[in-house]
């Protein structure tokens, strides 16, 4: 058997947000045993959460399901030009201050649903959450695809369910297997994973056609959050994830990376 088919038996996408299982897993999204997203509410904007249940229940596939978990909303958070992980996830900047400040104030005028122990808590609650509902999702045979340690273009709930399923594979053994996309933003961190080593990874056309069915279905359902003018690459490549970012130096390399650029 090819490895290419072998690294999808007993397999399973786990990825943040409703949508992030088609824009980073597209090539496999139709061939995995099943699909698992981790947050569904998102306190900002009360319509997202009911809308994405309803994508997923119209979702082009079986074996797609939710932990429905709540979002704590840190995206733009973290210090990218200096990015320090945490055994939450990554470290929050100043930025989640400044939301939280804005937020209390939205509070008293009842405009906020923003959580009430402030977003730095929920971030960090939230780790202990995915933690303890994925770990009865797993075993030890598992072939598990999830986000990028730098979470793709940055985003620290990416991060975040890295690094807690970075734990569960120390504690449970399943093999994990990472995302190659990247942007200009999270380029510091992830060339903190740049070594000398020859890693082996698989890379597989994807499949554009379903991935247009899927953004339908999200936009159907009114919770499409990304650009509508995105085009998709014509490859991805997994590789199993490094447990640990390199020793420092001055050359390196890791896989082909999908890069793309964003606004912030």
């Amino acid at each position: 058997m090819s490895q290419s088919l072998q690294f999808l038996e007993n397999s399973l996408i786990v990825a943040a947000h409703p949508d992030d299982e088609l824009l980073w897993f597209a090539s496999i999204l139709k061939q995995v045993d099943r699909v698992l997203l981790v947050f569904e509410d998102y306190w900002p904007d009360p319509a997202i959460g009911p809308a994405r249940a309803r994508a997923l229940d119209d979702f082009p596939r079986d074996n797609v399901s939710s932990l429905r978990l709540p979002e704590s909303a840190t995206y733009g958070c973290a210090d990218w030009a200096n990015p320090q992980l945490t055994e939450f996830g990554i470290g929050l900047g100043a930025q989640v201050a400044k939301r939280d400040l804005k937020q209390n104030v939205l509070r008293l005028a009842g405009k906020s649903r923003a959580p009430k122990t402030g977003i730095r808590a929920r971030y960090e609650e939230n780790f202990a959450s995915i933690v303890a509902a994925l770990r009865p999702q797993l075993n030890a045979s598992m072939n598990v695809f999830t986000h990028n340690p730098w979470g793709e273009y940055g985003h620290e709930e990416h991060i975040q369910l890295f690094r807690a399923l970075d734990h569960l594979r120390g504690e449970i053994g399943f093999t994990l297997w990472m995302s190659n996309y990247c942007t200009e933003r999270s380029m510091p961190l992830a060339m903190r994973y740049f070594d000398n080593a020859q890693h082996e990874f698989i890379q597989l056309p994807v499949d554009k056609d379903f991935g247009e069915q899927v953004v339908k279905c999200y936009r159907d359902a009114g919770c499409w959050t990304w650009s509508d003018d995105w085009v998709w690459f014509d490859t991805e490549c997994f590789m199993q994830a490094p447990r640990e970012p390199a020793a420092a130096s001055c050359q390196g390399h890791l896989f082909p990376l999908n890069f793309f650029q964003i606004g912030f």
